[in-house]
């Protein structure tokens, strides 16, 4: 048996793959040699390097109830410790995928590398958020060249597709899809995540494309305990009458009493171990292409015996697919510069029209008090301003904010959303001491006459990476609702990421920019985020931070309390992650009532929260406040200035299992 077979390249495959897979050949065959030291780039001998806590993954799942429709369960909120590194930094949802990072930065990977490894553990331990059965944002700072990027590996509708397609079965058969839009085969998109980390990796990435397979394909046929996140998700009432309808789904999640697996039992998946290999060893090609592609296009075609409406996806649909980079949607905001992700994300948007208009406001004197590791209490006047301000951005991302190579944006581009007259007007609209009647008006852009009705969008995963080059990558992923829509294939799941278009094509006699149309790809409210110092000349200086999280349409107002709490209130980044979650999404104010600083229950003739100041008093400013449980999973990165130590300062979210790893900086 030769080298490469001996490495899971079976046949001549391998050697006739892309022009990538061919000039990493060599490193390969180096590998296996053992031969090539070189590309261990710098290792760090420290033994605390990328050391998991031994608790991390043995805590108990305790579900809270939620938003109604939330894309995943809320299993509580575990107060945690910021973390300070030397030189690299990983922070995934999961403890098992952020060491699985950690050890590929450790190892002399890029950012880019270890996004990778990351995302394929997370295939594994993080089913029910995200996979290669679906798609991504990223954002990534090249440090080498100073370029800021975004990668767009979102999923499309298929060529088949019409603007009736998540409507009704057919235009001779105008019932709604079975047994619904959203866990039928007309729910999944084109998967993306593939092709876009196979081009990040292309353009920034040092170690091989297989060495970053390794890890995930151990743990597949090894087995890992499964984490109580999974564990609550699968045991989740509606999720577990699904799996128990998917022979599939039930082979691989239910015991064989047929229960749900508990937290820490031991789970395999020898099929997903397998196409890892072929991925590993033929590139994403072999997922768009071939086999696996027609197992895939199968899968979706499927009519369960009628029970079932089946999508259209071709072998062509999945052939044509492309990821894209787009230019990153940059903003200035108090003498920083903040970058996110252009459309079909909204998250860019709406997080720089947020911050647009509270620059108008003087927020340092409404910090939180009682500052603690725990972000503090939030008060009432500043959680007024960044909800009322985030209203008139969802107002405009409703109306306005699709695939824009589809529907353009009002003046062909984001500036006039952006342009800073603009929202100071959108900002003269804010009343500091009463909160504003919901909805809230878009603003008016000419003849241009768009609807966008809000439409509801699930789950995500969040990967936040920095490595030891200066390269930092904020990662946003998903399959969109929890499990997807529960279709199974090669030991994956397949997203459901058409249900974030609009269902009905028209509004009021005008068209819906979130319209489906074939190839456009949903609008998402993903909105990882890179944030830079500004230099005297105006020019973008030095990163200072990067931040993310999972939350289907509530990600927005996630990533701006955390914004606002690192560059308005000082806060670090644990302190900023873990702070109470708040904002308003133009329907309703959000207060999670998980965390520890907000008495969520019900008084006696009162509604969820009455007792409660900081709810109590928006309610009294007229705000509708929802004070359910949240189930953000934000992670932070901070550069620590030299002066105060220098090296990295990160947090991960207690309302998830994440932890942050690296190399850990000594006292």
């Amino acid at each position: 048996m030769s080298i490469a077979e001996r490495m899971g390249f079976r046949g001549t495959a391998f050697l006739r793959g892309t022009a990538m897979h061919r000039r990493l050949l060599p490193a390969l065959l180096c590998l296996a040699l053992a031969a090539c030291a070189g590309w261990q780039v710098e290792p760090v001998p420290a033994a605390d390097a990328c050391a998991l806590p031994a608790a991390a993954a043995a805590r108990g799942a305790a579900v809270l109830p939620g938003v109604a429709g939330a894309p995943e369960v809320a299993t509580g909120y575990e107060p945690k410790t910021l973390v300070r590194t030397r030189s690299f930094m990983a922070v995934t949802n999961n403890p098992l995928s952020t060491k699985v990072a950690c050890d590929i930065l450790k190892e002399g990977g890029t950012a880019a590398d270890a996004a990778v490894a990351a995302q394929m553990a997370l295939n594994l331990v993080e089913p029910q958020s995200s996979g290669i059965g679906g798609g991504a944002f990223i954002m990534y700072y090249d440090a080498a060249t100073g370029q800021v990027l975004a990668y767009d590996g979102r999923e499309t509708a298929p060529a088949g597709a019409d603007p009736n397609y998540l409507r009704w079965k057919s235009a001779a058969d105008r019932t709604p899809p079975l047994p619904d839009a959203m866990r039928s085969g007309r729910s999944i998109g084109t998967p993306g995540v593939l092709r876009a980390l196979e081009m990040l990796h292309a353009e920034q990435g040092r170690l091989p494309w297989p060495r970053l397979f390794a890890p995930a394909i151990t743990m597949a046929e090894q087995g890992f305990p499964v984490p109580r996140r999974l564990a609550a998700s699968i045991a989740e009432p509606a999720a577990l009458a699904r799996i128990r309808r998917e022979p599939r789904m039930a082979a691989y999640f239910l015991d064989a009493a047929g229960q749900p697996l508990a937290a820490g039992a031991l789970l395999r998946n020898p099929e997903l171990a397998q196409t890892f290999r072929t991925l590993a060893g033929q590139g994403a090609d072999a997922f768009y292409q071939g086999p696996l592609a027609r197992a895939i296009v199968e899968r979706i075609g499927e009519d369960g015996g009628g029970s079932v409406t089946p999508g259209v996806t071709t072998l062509d649909d999945l052939a044509g697919y492309r990821a894209k980079k787009r230019a990153p949607v940059c903003s200035d905001y108090r003498g920083y510069v903040v970058c996110g992700m252009p459309p079909p994300s909204s998250g860019g948007i709406a997080v720089a029209q947020t911050l647009g208009i509270l620059e108008n406001f003087d927020l340092a004197p409404l910090a939180p008090t009682a500052l603690d590791r725990d972000g503090g209490k939030p008060t009432v006047a500043g959680v007024h301003l960044v909800a009322e301000a985030e209203n008139l951005a969802y107002a405009d991302r409703n109306r306005y904010v699709a695939d824009t190579d589809f529907v353009p944006l009002p003046g062909g581009n984001w500036q006039a959303l952006l342009d800073k007259d603009y929202l100071r007007r959108r900002a003269a609209l804010i009343d500091p001491a009463r909160a504003m009647p919901l909805p809230a008006p878009a603003g008016r852009f000419g003849a241009l006459a768009l609807a966008a009705p809000v439409t509801p969008e699930h789950g995500t995963t969040q990967v936040t990476l920095a490595d030891r080059y200066g390269n930092v990558l904020s990662m946003t992923t998903t399959v969109e609702a929890a499990l997807g829509s529960f279709h199974m294939v090669g030991g994956f799941l397949l997203n459901n990421q058409l249900t974030d278009f609009s269902a009905e094509p028209e509004q009021d006699g005008a068209p819906v920019a979130n319209r489906v149309q074939a190839g456009k790809r949903p609008r998402s409210s993903m909105a990882p985020t890179l944030v830079f110092r500004r230099n005297a000349d105006g020019t973008r200086g030095e990163f200072l931070l990067a931040a993310g999280s999972p939350g289907g349409a509530t990600i927005i107002q996630y990533v701006l309390k955390t914004l606002v709490g690192l560059l308005d209130w000082n806060m670090d980044a644990q302190q900023a992650v873990s702070m109470i979650d708040f904002g308003g999404n133009n329907m309703a104010t959000m207060v999670g009532g998980e965390h520890p600083h907000v008495d969520a229950g019900t008084p006696p003739g009162g509604q969820a929260g009455d007792a409660d100041p900081l709810v109590r008093g928006l309610r009294q400013l007229g705000h509708k406040v929802n004070a359910a449980a949240q189930s953000s999973g934000l992670s932070a990165i901070v550069r620590v200035p030299a002066a105060a130590g220098g090296g990295l300062a990160g947090g991960a979210d207690p309302r998830r299992e994440g932890v942050v790893l690296g190399d850990v900086a000594r006292p």
